[in-house]
């Protein structure tokens, strides 16, 4: 059409200089300069040809350019380029005006008969790139410059002008690479890639060098941020870089000398674009060069090979025609795998992943063991893979690399340790890839976990032993590096602990295990960080090199283990690191500090040996050295104690400082008096001669007055120490009943303590040298330290007191009684006391409060609500939370609080259960929370067992409801954290942790069995006990009713599945306990939840206890029979509930002397339910038919034979069904369902089947698997000796699980996934063939379309009358992949429809679209007609053409009709052809898209067999 447009002009005046002026008057517009373009290159044209004018054209030419299109672009300078992502109206108008005019000027300068107007234009338009930068205005300048060179560039002289050439080359690459920080924007960079770079590289090898040598220059491609525009570059000059095949004529690369096969830079940054870059497009543009180096190594047929590189191993890239077709399969393969990961599709991906398995076959030589392709390639995947957003693809990526070395012996390589260092250990940080597989019970070790051991046990083997050792430190440095969580580290240490001995690490090893064992700390998760400290421990004896080390530097890093969470005394981790001590005694290296005062380590060593040599050798050494030490330290007692009494009753300890010498003393007493205690105590030993005085000495300090004077610095620190000593002596005697006098008369420290000051502060003292009291105040934490710890150890003080005392007596009549002002002053306490010594307070309050709730509900009241925000305020802190917490429930929930406030029902009662209701919130977030509460008041119920406490005990029923139904739905990782603490823990002692570490049993399976086992205790001839579990039943009916009620969603393994579970799991241990009277009352209830649409588990539950309900009481089997009566919409969901129980009729009857008319009516129901038509119905009442009829037989009831031929011809037809359709598979797997089969709803009756065995096989989730083990585990609560624990003789435990009606789903689902490699894969196509499709956007589609290699048809389709966003996005799509030359559209706004582009995807963007409204459809088919189009009709008529005959013309434009009215009768007229569809099937039509799909493949396959048959 331009040409015509220029042929048109050329008619009306031969002149050029009149035809361009006349264009180049008037206003500037893009069209104005487009068709001056169009013009100048049919002049270029015919000027080609001879036919030209000779003398004006040239002159004409410069006019133009100098005195139009130069002006013109400078105009543009100033104005803003605006955006690449998102152009504006102007900023398009802008762009289309460069372009035009930058090809106009290239015409212009070739019109023109010299180099002068080019090289004059060059060098312009340099100095304005120079220029430009990042201010606003500058980057038009950029734009235009880039313009303005990419058009003359070609027309330089490639000799004359190579220095131009040169210095455009290194302005454009400077700006493209980023290296001047202060350029113009990354638009312009990207212009100057995408246009600039390869108008260059058409200029001949001097520009072309300079640009190879700056892309390539080193550290280029070592900066992240430079890869992606090196890649740009490199893939725009790609076909100049790398050799041509079958070229006439030399080409670029070669006269410049370059092949960028050979250049290992280029690899490595075509590696880095593969594997680290996080553009999707860069990474494309790295696929796309790689692709063209293996497409002209095997056009060219000739051996190649890449320079060597940095280090070691063979070339990054190397080709040899006698291994043409391995290589081609090789690449073929790795380039389908990095396109394939671009996706995030996994099933998609997963059949190409054995694709890998044969690249490491074909990169490792068979003969000599050494690699023949370069493992960086095979590295770039798996980072792709680690890198994914796709979690289940980074868990196959780091599974698949760690089983490298299962299969095969790989050749060292530096590359692969380095990647084990970085990527690998970095993905490996992510706690979700530890998770079990689908299948795995809990606690069952993680898979990956256990390949990643393997792995590094495996991979240190084959490393050279000059290697290993820094491999080593570096893999242990970079655990350090970073934050772990606690799995991660937890698996890494594992893996390190089972590397087989060797003298790997020295000192600097030592320190890097140290990190990593602080690193571990910091981790919530007790168990975790104690297992990780474990193995940590371990490695460090397997890899520590003893020569390398001193004994110093051992118990360096043994001061970082902890011993209350790893290395316990006693344990096998323990005796191994005595054992490995011991053995390697005499080989540590000797520490600096000791050989320069002149000792040797090993002399201490050897005195020790010698001194317990005779015991070592025995098997009870430990026990005989520790009498040895014990008799030794109790020799010492009576000097040791004196000192001590001494130093704290002297005024000997008269600074800040000494106050920590001073509890070091209290605690060495503390031991001396356990020590004698574990001995046998005696009244004569030294230790009771310090005691008393102690306390004499500690009253009177405390009793000194100080008759108004100022209290000294050492006056006070006396008293301080005098009251934790008086502290210390009352905890040990509270602890130790048998220290106390035998007089139960209070003494002097009762009659001191209960007259003492409560909350009384130590004042600030005053010293004579200030700066002396301050320098010491300094060395501790402070004067508020000291105050609070006095005040602390007064409340341990009165603890005691209160303990020892049963009543607190008034001061004197008419004053407040003393046990409301301690109390009150508890709450003082609890406002001025750090959180972390708030516990006596606590003590004191669980004494106080029973004595004053009756008078002082208020005043308890207040309490309870103070000590609440202490332990909310604490619920983050692991160490101290625990035990204040332990002690605030036995504050509040004690058995005598309860009591009382259940009998007064007033504001405290409330407050209670307020309280109960907010710990069972928090144990949502906390785990262990609500275990502590349950199991301090059911063991506080079950203790005395009595009327009274079971009768208080249903006030607070609700209690026991939500324990019996507790249990959150953990998130993953916290579901992770659980099933990792059951691995540690199943591993029992052979992890020391699990021996130190005192099991707290905070899972929350504990608060349901400490309810289980609770309710398993009372005895239902107890009245109170009878009482409370009907409550308890009632609540847990209705609370059953009432999440069935609920709106939220219901769904397999949901909260409510779990909650109404456990609700029928609580019926089932309490069914037993239940008499017919109650029964009766709760009947209709159990009957109406078979009514409702259950999940699996509890159908089955359901019907166990109606089983067990009319085994035991057959009174009520009337009301079953009235089941059957209901509407059938209420049954149609339901009614297998009640055939599976009337399958276990036997059972049921099982203790019915007169069984006739119960089998009778059971079969009159049954039959009328076999022939329903739903097709489950039928199978359970056949089922229930069939066992029925068997008992009927059995007794030979004559009244039923008549009935005889029928069933058992029924019964027949069915067991003889023939065919493999589903009915007989489903008939089949009903009969084998374990529920009809092995369970026996007597014999499997207890906790196991229960909790343990019945939701396995129903499908439930892991998490609400509760082994029995846990029950005997957990010894707070006595079991009830008569209640059942062991299965039957039914093995229902060696089932497996599965419901019979999704048996056969998934059954052949592995099969495929067991092929060593698919024999087809999904494979994406990408449009290029010749060049990258994203350099050239803002080209003419036609021009697009050149570049990417892309056919262009003369076919339009015209879709105008079609309305639906979906048929035009999927019109728009197919018409770009067959590649129509027009889309049609009644409205071009619809593009921007989510529906229209969710079907297209981005076709838009690569396809013309026009314009064309329904009432203009006739001007333009008869415009389309004059161009010389055949005007096709989808549509059927009486004169319609088969689509089979239809020959389509090369130029046809096809019209598609409206989805509901077709083509209207006015534009059938204006067709040439109507073309309609052969069909076989009913339906007259399809759809429009599909149609138009049909025709257009029509239409393209015959061009492709025209075009075959012209080539041929």
């Amino acid at each position: 059409m331009e040409w015509v447009l220029a042929d048109a002009l050329l008619s009306q005046s031969r002149d050029p200089r009149v035809l361009l002026g006349a264009l180049c008057r008037g206003e500037v517009s893009a069209e104005r300069v487009e068709t001056l373009c169009f013009l100048l290159q049919r002049l270029e044209d015919e000027e080609a040809r001879g036919g030209g004018g000779a003398g004006a054209l040239p002159e004409a030419a410069r006019e133009v350019a100098a005195g139009y299109l130069v002006p013109l672009l400078r105009g543009l300078r100033g104005c803003p380029a605006g955006g690449a992502d998102d152009p504006g109206p102007a900023a398009r108008q802008r762009r289309r005006v460069l372009r035009a005019a930058g090809a106009a000027l290239r015409s212009c300068a070739r019109l023109a008969g010299g180099p002068q107007l080019a090289a004059a234009l060059a060098e312009e338009a340099l100095c304005d790139l120079l220029n430009a930068g990042p201010a606003p205005g500058l980057e038009g300048a950029a734009e235009a410059a880039v313009e303005v060179l990419a058009a003359v560039g070609p027309c330089l002289r490639p000799r004359e002008d190579a220095p131009l050439l040169e210095r455009v080359a290194r302005a454009a690459l400077a700006l493209a690479l980023g290296g001047d920080k202060a350029g113009p924007s990354p638009d312009a960079a990207a212009l100057v890639a995408g246009r600039l770079l390869p108008a260059l590289g058409r200029c001949g090898g001097a520009a072309l060098r300079v640009v190879w040598g700056g892309l390539v220059a080193p550290g280029v491609s070592e900066e992240p941020g430079r890869v992606g525009s090196q890649l740009l570059i490199l893939s725009a000059l790609a076909e100049k870089l790398l050799p041509e095949p079958g070229a006439d004529s030399v080409p670029a690369a070669r006269e410049a000398g370059l092949d960028a096969r050979r250049c290992w830079r280029f690899w490595s940054a075509v590696q880095a674009g593969l594997a680290w870059s996080e553009d999707a497009l860069t990474r494309k543009r790295a696929r796309y060069l790689l692709q063209r180096a293996v497409e002209v190594s095997a056009e060219l047929g000739t051996d190649c090979a890449c320079a060597p590189g940095e280090g070691p191993g063979p070339s990054l890239f190397w080709w040899s025609e006698k291994k043409k077709d391995e290589l081609l399969k090789f690449w073929e393969n790795y380039i389908l795998i990095m396109e394939t990961l671009e996706g995030n599709q996994i099933h998609v991906i997963m059949p190409v992943l054995p694709k890998l398995n044969s690249l490491f076959e074909y990169a490792v030589s068979e003969e000599n063991g050494c690699w023949l392709f370069h493992p960086s390639w095979h590295l770039c995947i798996y980072k792709r893979m680690f890198e994914s957003e796709n979690k289940i693809l980074t868990k196959e990526g780091v599974t698949h690399f760690l089983e490298l070395y299962e299969t095969r012996i790989l050749p060292f390589s530096p590359e692969i340790s380095e990647f084990i260092i970085g990527p690998l250990m970095d993905a490996l940080s992510e706690s979700s890839l530890y998770s079990r597989s689908p299948g795995q019970l809990i606690g069952s070790v993680s898979p990956l976990g256990l390949k990643l051991q393997k792995f590094l046990v495996t991979y240190i083997s084959f490393l050279p032993e000059e290697i290993k050792s820094s491999f080593l430190l570096k893999f242990i440095q970079r655990m350090t590096s970073r934050h772990w969580c606690a799995v991660p580290i937890l698996f890494l240490s594992k893996a390190l602990a089972n590397i087989p001995r060797c003298k790997a690490l020295g000192i600097e090893g030592l320190l890097a295990l140290r990190d990593v064992l602080q690193c571990t700390m910091i981790t919530h998760q007790i168990l975790l960080r104690g297992a990780a400290q474990c193995y940590l421990l371990q490695a460090t004896m397997n890899l520590v090199d003893v020569e390398k080390v001193s004994l110093s530097d051992i118990s360096t890093f043994l001061m970082s283990v902890r011993q209350e969470e790893s290395l316990g005394r006693g344990t096998s981790l323990w005796m191994e690191l005595c054992d490995w001590l011991r053995i390697n005694e005499s080989y540590f290296k000797q520490s600096s500090t000791c050989s320069s005062i002149g000792l040797h380590e090993t002399s201490l060593n050897a005195y020790v040996r010698n001194l317990v040599q005779e015991y070592i050798r025995s098997p009870a050494w430990e026990d005989e050295v520790f009498t040895l030490l014990q008799n030794f330290i109790m020799s010492t007692t009576e000097s040791i104690s004196e000192f001590i009494l001494r130093r704290l009753t002297m005024n000997e300890l008269s600074t800040v400082s000494d106050l920590d010498r001073c509890h070091l003393y209290l605690m060495v007493l503390t031991e001396l008096i356990n020590l004698h205690l574990n001995v046998g105590w005696k009244r004569g030993n030294p230790i009771w001669r310090v005691i008393s005085p102690l306390k004499n000495a500690s009253i009177r300090h405390l009793q000194e007055m100080d008759h108004g004077q100022e209290p000294t610095l050492g006056r006070q620190m006396q008293r301080a120490a005098s009251m934790a000593a008086l502290a210390m002596v009352c905890e040990v005697l509270s602890q130790k009943p048998e220290l106390q006098p035998d007089s139960l008369d209070a003494g002097p420290p009762e009659m001191f303590i209960s007259s003492l000051q409560l909350n009384q502060t130590l004042q600030k003292p005053h010293t004579e040298g200030e700066s002396s009291f301050f320098e010491e105040s300094s060395s501790s934490q402070g004067w508020g330290k000291i105050v609070a710890q006095y005040i602390h150890d007064q409340w341990v003080c009165l603890s005691f007191l209160l303990r020892k005392c049963d009543t607190l007596t008034p001061a004197s009549e008419g004053e407040v009684p003393v046990a409301v002002r301690t109390l009150q002053s508890a709450r003082e306490a609890l406002t001025v006391l750090p959180s972390e010594q708030v516990l006596p307070v606590l003590h004191c309050m669980k004494i106080l409060v029973p004595k004053l709730l009756t008078t002082s509900e208020s005043l308890c009241i207040e309490s309870f609500d103070m000590a609440w925000k202490i332990i909310a305020s604490l619920s983050n802190t692991q160490l101290i939370f625990w035990s204040n917490f332990k002690a605030f429930v036995q504050f509040v929930f004690d058995p005598k609080v309860l009591t009382i406030a259940a009998k007064m029902k007033g504001q405290a009662y409330f407050k209670i259960k307020e309280i109960m209701y907010r710990i069972i919130e928090m144990s949502a977030i906390k785990t262990g929370v609500f275990n502590i509460l349950i199991s301090y008041c059911c063991r506080s119920w079950v203790v005395s067992a009595s009327n009274v406490s079971l009768s208080i005990a249903k006030n607070y029923s609700e209690l026991v409801l939500e324990a019996c139904i507790f249990g959150t739905v953990f998130r993953r990782d916290q579901r992770l954290i659980q099933d990792v603490q059951t691995f540690i823990e199943n591993l029992g002692h052979e992890c020391a942790a699990n021996v130190v570490i005192e099991n707290t049993k905070r899972e929350d399976h504990y608060v349901r069995i400490c309810a289980v086992k609770f309710l398993c205790l009372l005895d239902g001839s107890n009245m109170s006990h009878k009482l409370f579990m009907e409550d308890l039943a009632i609540k847990l009916l209705d609370k059953d009713e009432l999440v069935s009620k609920s709106r939220t969603r219901y769904y397999v393994n949901s909260q409510q599945h779990r909650v109404k579970n456990r609700i029928w799991q609580i019926l089932l241990v309490l069914f037993p306990k239940f008499d017919q009277n109650f029964l009766n009352k709760i009947i209709d209830k159990i009957f109406q939840a078979g009514f409702i649409n259950n999940q699996a588990s509890i159908k089955y539950f359901i019907e166990w206890i109606i089983i067990l309900i009319l085994h035991k009481f057959p009174q009520f089997l009337p009301k079953f029979w009235n089941c059957f009566s209901y509407g059938e919409e209420n049954l149609k969901t339901s009614i297998c509930t009640f055939l599976s129980v009337l399958s276990h009729l036997d059972i049921i009857t099982e203790n019915i002397l007169e069984k006739k008319l119960i089998l009778k009516q059971a079969l009159i129901i049954v039959l009328q339910w076999c022939f329903n038509h739903n097709f489950s119905i039928r199978l359970y009442a056949l089922v229930a038919l069939k066992k029925i009829w068997s008992m009927c037989k059995g007794l030979r009831i004559e009244e039923l034979e008549a009935l005889t031929s029928v069933i058992e011809s029924s019964l027949s037809q069915v067991e003889n069904m023939h065919g493999a359709g589903s009915a007989k598979k489903n008939w089949r797997r009903i009969q084998e369902h374990f529920f009809f089969t092995a369970f026996h709803p007597l014999k499997d009756y207890c906790l196991e089947t229960i909790f343990y065995i019945l939701p396995r096989l129903s499908g439930l989730i892991e998490d609400e698997w509760i082994a029995i083990g846990k029950f005997t585990r957990f010894t707070d609560i006595p079991l009830d000796a008569g209640f059942q624990w062991c299965l039957s003789t039914t093995q229902l435990c060696e089932l497996k699980p599965g419901d019979w009606s999704q048996q056969d789903v998934g059954s052949n689902s592995g099969e495929a996934d067991n092929q060593s490699e698919w024999t087809d894969v999904q494979k994406k196509i990408i449009p290029w063939k010749n060049h990258v499709p994203d350099l050239d956007l803002e080209l003419v589609f036609q021009d697009r379309a050149a570049k990417l290699g892309k056919s262009i048809s003369r076919l339009i389709v015209v879709a105008s009358l079609i309305d639906k966003p979906t048929n035009l996005g999927g019109l728009c799509r197919t018409c770009e992949v067959f590649g129509a030359a027009a889309l049609v559209m009644g409205n071009l706004q619809c593009v921007r429809d989510k529906q229209f582009q969710h079907l297209s995807v981005s076709a838009e963007q690569w396809l013309p679209l026009v314009e064309v409204k329904p009432p203009q459809l006739i001007d333009y088919l008869q415009q389309k007609k004059a161009e010389g189009y055949t005007i096709v009709g989808v549509e059927q008529t009486a004169k319609s053409l088969d689509l089979t005959r239809y020959c389509f013309p090369e130029k046809s434009l096809l019209l598609l009709g409206n989805e509901r009215e077709g083509i209207p009768a006015n534009l059938i007229q204006q067709l040439d052809v109507c073309v309609e569809i052969p069909q076989q099937g009913i339906i007259r039509s399809l759809n429009v898209h599909v149609s138009g799909a049909l025709l257009i493949w029509e239409y393209t396959r015959q061009q492709l067999l025209k075009q075959g048959g012209s080539t041929a």
